[in-house]
């Protein structure tokens, strides 16, 4: 099971809200990201929040930095919304681009991506939410409405050429309440691919409830990395996380 770090970055600084509301400056993107790389740290996501806002991504000067200092698996997401932009990405470092916005607006650019450059480096983003008894998958840090089904948006994703999901719960992130343990088992078996599960890891039994359910092939931390509320250390022991997970 691979553990994760996300920091979801705002111009220069690592930010943290709850429900992706509330957001708070926390740290320096770069310094956080070499001390969870010195601690053992499988993988990193960086996700530039404002990406949006100012139309293209902005975070590669963050990321060309990470790529000189951290030697793990780095995924960007947060504007990415052509080719151009993933070449970018890559360029600066990136071994992974992680797409939500447009991929919910343009479909094709999933395959596009997928067939110039791999599966292995397209990362399906998914914001989810509960809605009217399933889950509705969203943008714009949880705030727009895309009118999707997780589930069914998810075989999409996988369909048009995707490599790996990631899956953050919106109504869990930040909150430390546990994961949305459903929404993660119901999109790791209508898939064939890797699942990262993500949104509102507070405590070790959190982990152990999921693994009753669904075995994903990775976990994003964040609050509990940020805030030192445990250790990459600490979250390796948690029983199950050094079983390899499945993507079915």
């Amino acid at each position: 099971m691979r553990v994760i770090a996300r920091l979801d970055v705002k111009n220069e600084h690592v930010i943290k809200g709850v429900q992706m509301e509330g957001l708070r400056k926390i740290g320096k993107p770069n310094e956080m990201a070499r001390r969870y790389y010195s601690a053992g740290i499988d993988e990193i996501i960086f996700i530039d929040c404002v990406a949006s806002l100012y139309g293209r991504p902005g975070i590669f000067p963050i990321l060309r930095q990470a790529s000189e200092e951290i030697f793990v698996p780095i995924t960007i997401g947060g504007g990415i919304k052509s080719l151009d932009d993933v070449e970018a990405a890559l360029d600066s470092g990136a071994d992974k681009i992680a797409i939500n916005t447009a991929a919910t607006r343009s479909p094709e650019l999933i395959t596009e991506v997928a067939r110039r450059y791999g599966s292995q480096c397209v990362v399906g983003s998914i914001q989810s939410k509960k809605s009217a008894g399933s889950w509705e998958a969203y943008v714009d840090a949880g705030r727009e409405r895309t009118g999707l089904r997780v589930v069914e948006w998810a075989k999409r994703l996988e369909d048009l050429g995707t490599g790996e999901l990631l899956v953050t719960s919106v109504d869990r992130d930040g909150t430390r309440s546990g994961f949305d343990v459903e929404v993660i088992a119901a999109v790791n078996d209508a898939v064939s691919i890797p699942v990262i599960a993500a949104g509102g890891f507070g405590k070790g039994d959190d982990v152990i409830d999921l693994l009753k359910l669904t075995k994903p092939s990775g976990i994003c931390f964040s609050s509990v990395l940020h805030y030192n509320k445990m250790t990459v250390e600490q979250l390796k022991a948690i029983p199950g996380m050094n079983r390899e997970g499945s993507s079915s």
